[in-house]
């Protein structure tokens, strides 16, 4: 999506820096016109079978066309998420890393907001006891060649217990570094912590009074007894995110429409004036009161967004039964 030369940005909100001056683009729609979709990845838009239904992207093509951006929003570092995007086969923005990272296809960076050095450094020592489930993620800023030391750990025995799928797609971009903090030789883009949700509570609870400038999210699904937990620069999150990338092109919250299915998803779907949550949410996301779209395994993207621009009803879900949703680990 090409970008106009000259004209300045919008301050960010939440009290964080301001951005460099960026291009603006200009808009041309009525001021109360749906002008964004933000759009989760896993769980969201790929269905169980991690593919996305031909009914959505049919939905997100038209929906392109007719002059409405889409952008994608992920836990996903944005190589991982790159052939998602791909599959959609027009231009678009990917936020990756639970909002460390906004870049296009093209691999143009738009901001970055990395985890300082010293504060994972601090955050390793803390940490000790889970050492063995720890993962470190650090960006090429879009340079090629991305490869062995994008993602760092200690060992396998662990993560394979919990994420052996993910390693097998990501092996050729892991480094072995022992100690995992001689690998801190710049700013990581994130810290990981994958496990049994029993014991990523402990995580979670450690985390919670380590004092640490971090932001903490969780990525669960109970029924495979599989927990993620991301942590990142203070104040950084898929909604901050978001609502710097819509101040940058001039779109109001209510012009913005999102959808995902998991706790890390919370600041984005806050953010936005129309804010769907899938089917496949566990009931604690469910009872937030967003609307309620279909399951990823029932096309639940298209259908948000067709009740949104044309009014199609969405047919009722059963709010007792909770469809497993994919797992397409963070990073």
């Amino acid at each position: 999506m090409p970008l106009r030369q000259g004209a300045s940005r919008t301050p960010v909100a939440w009290g964080r820096p301001a951005l460099h001056h960026r291009p603006m683009l200009e808009l041309s729609v009525p001021a109360d016109s749906l002008c964004l979709i933000a759009i989760d990845i896993d769980g969201t838009l790929l269905n169980p079978e991690f593919q996305i239904s031909e009914t959505d992207l049919a939905t997100l093509r038209r929906v392109h066309a007719q002059g409405i951006e889409i952008i994608l929003v992920t836990g996903r570092r944005h190589t991982f998420a790159l052939p998602i995007a791909q599959q959609l086969e027009f231009d678009l923005w990917l936020i990756s890393s639970n909002g460390a990272v906004t870049r296009s296809l093209t691999g143009e960076t738009f901001h970055r907001d990395l985890l300082p050095e010293p504060t994972c450094r601090e955050l390793l020592r803390v940490m000790q006891e889970f050492r063995g489930q720890t993962v470190l993620t650090f960006d090429s800023n879009g340079l090629p060649g991305d490869g062995p030391g994008s993602i760092v750990i200690e060992r396998l025995d662990k993560l394979e217990a919990s994420i052996q799928r993910w390693l097998e797609k990501n092996m050729k971009y892991i480094q072995f570094v022992v100690p995992i903090e001689n690998a801190l030789t710049t700013d990581p883009v994130q810290a990981m912590f994958c496990g049994p949700v029993a014991e990523m509570q402990r995580v979670l609870q450690v985390l919670a009074s380590c004092g640490l400038p971090i932001t903490v999210l969780r990525t669960e699904y109970p029924g495979r007894d599989l927990s993620i937990v991301d942590v990142l620069n203070a104040g950084c999150s898929k909604g901050h995110a978001l609502e710097r990338w819509t101040n940058y092109r001039q779109i109001t919250p209510e012009q913005v429409m999102a959808i995902g299915d998991n706790y890390n998803d919370i600041e984005m779907l806050a953010f936005a004036g129309h804010p769907f949550i899938m089917g496949n949410a566990s009931q604690e996301l469910r009872a937030r009161g967003w609307k309620l779209t279909r399951s990823n395994a029932e096309s639940g993207v298209a259908a948000a967004i067709e009740h949104v621009l044309n009014g199609k009803a969405i047919d009722p879900v059963d709010a007792n039964q909770t469809v497993a949703p994919a797992i397409g680990v963070s990073l």
